[in-house]
């Protein structure tokens, strides 16, 4: 998901999408560490969602609809 399309997503929905993705990269993490990951390029996926996802809340509770270096 972009971040244009969680820009559209209400606050709740934000932060539920972030509980639910870093418990997934927590899952994901154990089961590397355990050998039983089979998919390793998830975790990448996953942890540029968490990071979409924060940079959304960020410029939301920062009172931005864009980021600072966004287009003009």
């Amino acid at each position: 998901m972009s971040a244009g399309d969680l820009r559209e997503l209400g606050m709740s929905d934000l932060a539920k999408r972030l509980e639910e993705a870093r418990e997934e990269l927590f899952n994901l993490r154990l089961q590397r560490a355990s050998g039983k990951l089979l998919n390793p390029a998830r975790v990448v996926l996953v942890r540029r969602t968490v990071a979409r996802l924060l940079t959304v809340l960020r410029e939301r509770a920062a009172g931005t609809a864009e980021p600072a270096g966004g287009r003009p």
